[in-house]
């Protein structure tokens, strides 16, 4: 019997299923595990001495598994810990922290297959620590300033000599007023440069503008690449496709050989084996790197272009990409 596959992500991780019935078509047997579900409906039991590493098992109510077999382990978005009701905040906080460590350090010291493991994950998220890295693997990157100083972002503005666009540093995503929103690249106006106060609030993420024939999601899982062409139809799409998605088109892309080069060069610099990167292709054919997402999503490009995403993920974890 092949080695289990354990499966972190939340449970309404929709695209994940897609793995599980691939990995489960193939004879694999699946752990799927949410970090929610953790202490009430999941249980931790395991232990290490001199004599050999962490053996023990994860179990819920209807499946274990054994993490001394477990072969492979997929993460993507797993939700927050759950605790039983009437626990004060300090308690609730502290309980948090100790299940961080304990299921979570216990998860991170699993020697298997990561796909991709949580600690490069986190580091790989911070956008200076990508563009350093992809200018140093030899791919092509936007001037970039990373600020709270507004005329510093004046000084840049007038050294790029050319449009400058504005966007977060972190996750677009926000909660306000109990909805979901979401913050996209903006492209600043001449006005936008005169009255920059609010700057001074946080670090802000000012490039230059790239111009641009159509961008590429480039997903990359292993060694292999697929590359799709998204071609916006709409001035918002122009500036951040993610705010217009009704207004794209897709086709697959041939990947330049020297970016093939130098995103495998990234990947292995980020100790990742997943990730979706986002490139604005010019008018000249030139590639720009412009971020990797250790766990972006795919589904939807899989469906847009029949890219076999879903095997390569499961190639992956079976050791076989």
């Amino acid at each position: 019997m092949s080695a289990p596959v354990l499966i972190v992500t939340a449970r309404d991780d929709w695209p994940t299923d897609r793995i599980v019935i691939e990995l489960e078509s193939r004879g694999v047997e699946v752990f799927r595990m949410d970090t929610a579900d953790f202490p009430q409906q999941l249980a931790l039991a395991c232990r290490i001495d001199q004599a050999q590493a962490w053996t023990g098992e994860l179990a819920t109510d209807y499946r274990t598994v054994d993490l001394s077999r477990v072969g492979a382990a997929y993460f993507r978005v797993p939700g927050a810990f759950r605790f039983p009701a009437g626990m004060s905040g300090p308690e609730a906080r502290f309980a948090a922290a100790q299940a961080r460590a304990g299921l979570g350090g216990v998860l991170s010291a699993l020697d298997c297959r990561w796909v991709n493991h949580p600690t490069a994950m986190a580091r790989a998220e911070y956008k200076p620590v990508q563009l350093a890295a992809a200018r140093a693997c030899g791919l092509r990157i936007p001037a970039t300033l990373i600020t709270n100083r507004p005329a510093d972002v004046q000084k840049f503005a007038a050294e790029v000599g050319g449009p400058v666009v504005c966007k977060p540093v972190s996750s677009p995503v926000l909660i306000e007023d109990g909805r979901l929103k979401s913050v996209y690249t903006r492209r600043l106006a001449p006005d936008d440069l005169v009255d920059l106060r609010g700057i001074s609030t946080t670090a802000h993420l000012f490039q230059a503008w790239v111009d641009k024939a159509y961008e590429v999601r480039l997903t990359v899982v292993g060694e292999q690449m697929f590359a799709a062409a998204i071609h916006a139809d709409s001035d918002a799409a122009h500036e951040d496709w993610r705010s217009d998605y009704g207004s794209l088109t897709y086709a697959t892309a041939a990947v330049p050989e020297a970016v093939t080069t130098g995103m495998l060069a990234l990947m292995d610099r980020l100790q990742l084996r997943y990730g979706a990167a986002d490139f604005v292709v010019g008018p000249d054919g030139q590639w720009t790197f412009l971020e990797v997402n250790p766990c972006g999503q795919w589904d939807w490009i899989a469906g847009a272009t029949g890219l076999p995403i879903v095997e390569a993920i499961a190639d992956e974890l079976q050791g076989a990409g």
